[in-house]
């Protein structure tokens, strides 16, 4: 279950960290290893035309008897989240200009990279099908087609039919994403939400597929998810507060009546908590849940929508769960007694807590993340020690506990596996996805009898890739407080330990979302340029555990900084790469983290890309008015009631932080309609850092000015803006082609 925070971020965080390739091998010669900056440090400089100086506007506020000033505060629109502030709009198109200036005279090697970019695509690519309720689904694209196509296929008549055209649907808009979709029980309607701003506040319209026609029912406000009741006559969605994005109710629509009859399922009257719904495998409950952190409450009601809720487990235990249902029983993984959660089942005639039987107990060495219920059996998806493992387990014997089951195996050690689309309860086989740091993307079919590995697809690089051209490995590099950081890292086959190429480090570290190994098309043309690619799974992330996670959060949220640095100081003792000679990256709570590191560490980096950075920390946690701020004081702190919540942001704070002295070259991207980093962070920190930054090293903003936290919503789009991030990272190596 998603719930909207600085997470996710994941997603194209993913796509960002795994990207494509030249078959040169170029290296660049002006590797620097000492401690401070060079003059020679960087071949991206400013530009000759004067750079943006947006107007300082003194505002100070009072905290627990001390000042906050802020001369940058006006950037944030009075009127959020209309912004229609003219000097706000006129200082985002200066520096989208400054930054077109930039970018003019690199175009060929921006168009080269693309090139490469569009070559590793599948411009026909298609899904490896899956069955549901009677019907054979897949997606595919159009030749040159942005966006895909869905069809469906009767499995009884043989009748195959497009049920949603996504490239007709986004015409005449510039930004369009589906956010989710739900075919009634009977085949016969779709739902789906769409959001054509980027501003994650979706609309929901539902199509008589027999027909073609669409239903007079439009549902505004919407957060995204939707889903038909089990007996087709209503759809379950979130709903947003108009002028907020925080959803506070959970509705059920009947077809055929006004959104204003909805009938409330479930509602939230903190505004710290996040609120989401699902359906458990068995397809006979809704789960609801609100989250806040490390907190969950959760409920059940039965599929088609009778009865009332039953909780499930409420907030005051204090603890977090997944829940799914088959047999007449939940099956839950709860970290009520271990970090890493334990495993139980109970009734669902009376799922409360005291009824709960252990099924497994939880470990310090196997992180439970995952499981899915199916009609003879479940599987879960754990990490031990780092390690991820898919275990097929069989159900308990009638009053017993014990477990039977085994693991899949896979060929390599270091890897990322998940639990595919696998709609139908019965199957006698599991559908998984699987990927390395050398291994594209690949579906399987797992045969539960057999006990093996039916490859159903294999990502498809039109231009070509050698996996043996490449190698990866799995380094543990110690931080300063002694504890030892996993590091994924991949390079090109003949990649010299000796410091003198060039390397992309990569970190996230929040919300317990962790940057798995995986592969990307993308990232060739860093490899292959002579670029190690690294993940530094830093805390605050969930790679070693639960306990990971919560190391690098609140009072221990500077971890997260230290551990990046820790790690990119360990790269160069190692010889992997020489300091000053590491561009890095990371995007929104990511974002925060280059933030950080850019201050505590300017000498180690050759460039710094700040994605949509939530680099505003203080200011944002103070501002209850902002939709996210309320449910993330548990992963952050709450400065307006804490004076040590208040220092301990202000101390490292990227924003608060920025002092006059030498930076690295910067690439900064926001969006004007993003919900979860505010167009303004991005914007305060590139005004600031340039006031006060004492070199004349390029510093440059994107401000996608009709997209939110994911930017360009077209797969052709979103390559364009990678090409761009990948060439100003080239440039500050020195490398032009």
């Amino acid at each position: 279950m998603n719930f909207a925070k600085r997470s996710l971020i994941v997603g194209m965080t993913v796509v960002l960290a795994s990207c494509g390739a030249k078959t040169d091998n170029v290296t660049p010669t002006d590797t620097q290893s000492s401690q401070s900056m060079p003059s020679d440090f960087t071949r991206l400089r400013a530009l000759e035309r004067p750079a943006p100086v947006p107007t300082k506007v003194e505002s100070t506020r009072e905290y627990h008897g001390k000042t906050l000033s802020d001369p940058y505060f006006w950037m944030k629109d009075q009127d959020y989240p209309t912004i229609n502030d003219e000097p706000v709009l006129d200082y985002l198109k200066e520096e989208n200009a400054y930054y077109q200036e930039f970018l003019k005279p690199h175009t060929p090697l921006v168009d080269t990279i693309f090139e490469e970019f569009k070559g590793r695509t599948d411009e026909t690519e298609k899904s490896v099908p899956y069955i549901s309720n009677g019907y054979e689904y897949r997606w595919y694209y159009k030749e040159g087609a942005e966006y895909r196509t869905r069809a469906r296929k009767n499995l009884e008549t043989g009748e195959d039919s497009v049920f949603m055209d996504v490239p007709q649907l986004v015409k005449g808009s510039e930004y369009f994403v589906i956010g989710d979709w739900s075919i009634s029980p009977d085949n016969r309607y779709l739902a789906y939400s769409y959001d054509t701003a980027g501003d994650e506040r979706y609309q929901v319209k539902v199509r008589d597929l027999q027909t073609g026609e669409y239903l007079p029912d439009v549902l505004n406000d919407v957060s995204g998810s939707v889903s038909f009741s089990s007996d087709g006559g209503a759809l379950v969605y979130a709903l947003l507060e108009k002028d907020r994005w925080h959803a506070k109710n959970i509705k059920a629509h009947t077809l055929g009546t006004d959104q204003n009859a909805d009938r409330t399922l479930y509602t939230e009257e903190d505004d710290g908590f996040f609120i989401g719904f699902g359906r458990t495998s068995s397809k006979e409950y809704f789960v609801i849940v609100s989250s806040q952190g490390e907190i969950q409450e959760s409920y059940v009601i039965p599929a088609d929508l009778s009865g009332e809720l039953t909780q499930i487990v409420p907030r005051s235990a204090g603890f977090t769960q997944t829940i799914d249902h088959a047999h007449g029983d939940f099956y839950i993984l709860a970290n009520d007694t271990h970090s890493n959660s334990r495993l139980v089942k109970v009734s669902d005639d009376d799922p409360s807590i005291e009824n709960w039987v252990t099924l497994r107990e939880g470990s310090d060495e196997n992180y439970l993340m995952n499981m899915q219920t199916f009609d003879d059996f479940m599987v879960v998806k754990s990490r031990k020690n780092g390690f991820e493992t898919i275990e097929v387990l069989d159900y308990p014997e009638e009053s017993s506990t014990a477990l039977s089951g085994h693991s899949v195996e896979f060929d390599e050690e270091i890897f990322t596996a998940s639990i595919g689309i696998n709609p139908e309860f019965s199957q006698d086989k599991i559908r998984l996805n699987y990927e390395s740091m050398v291994t594209p993307s690949t579906v399987y079919d797992y045969d539960l009898g057999a006990k093996t590995l039916e490859t159903r697809k294999v990502q498809n690089i039109p231009s070509g890739y050698d996996k043996s051209k490449y190698a990866t490995e799995r380094l543990m590099i110690p931080a300063r407080d002694g504890t030892l950081i996993p590091v994924s890292i991949v390079y090109k086959k003949g990649f010299k330990k000796d410091g003198s190429q060039p390397m992309w480090l990569y970190g996230y570290g929040a919300y317990s979302s962790t940057v798995t190994p995986r592969f990307s098309t993308l990232r060739l043309s860093a490899l292959d340029r002579g670029f190690s690619y690294a993940i530094a799974h830093v805390r605050g992330g969930s790679m070693m555990g639960y306990d990971w996670y919560l190391d690098g959060k609140l009072t221990k949220r500077e971890n997260t900084f230290n551990d990046f640095v820790d790690v990119a100081n360990g790269l160069v003792e190692r010889d992997y790469v020489a300091a000053g000679n590491i561009s890095a990256s990371g995007r929104s709570a990511g974002g925060e983290l280059m933030g950080a590191v850019t201050i505590q560490s300017p000498e180690l980096w050759r460039s710094v890309n700040l994605g949509v950075p939530f680099v505003d920390v203080l200011n944002t946690m103070l501002d209850a008015s902002l939709p996210l701020t309320p449910p993330e004081w548990k992963e952050w702190g709450n400065p307006i009631e804490d004076p040590a919540a208040y220092d301990l942001l202000q101390s490292y704070s990227p924003y608060d932080n920025i002092t006059a002295r030498d930076y690295p070259p910067m690439f900064v991207s926001g969006g004007l309609n993003d919900p979860r980093v505010t167009y303004w962070e991005p914007a305060k920190w590139t005004a600031k850092m340039r006031e006060l930054k004492t070199d004349d090293n390029l510093l440059v903003m994107r401000m996608n000015m009709g997209a939110g936290h994911f930017s360009n919503s077209g797969r052709y789009g979103r390559l364009r803006d990678y090409a761009e991030e990948y060439a100003f990272m080239l440039l500050a190596h020195g490398i032009e082609e």
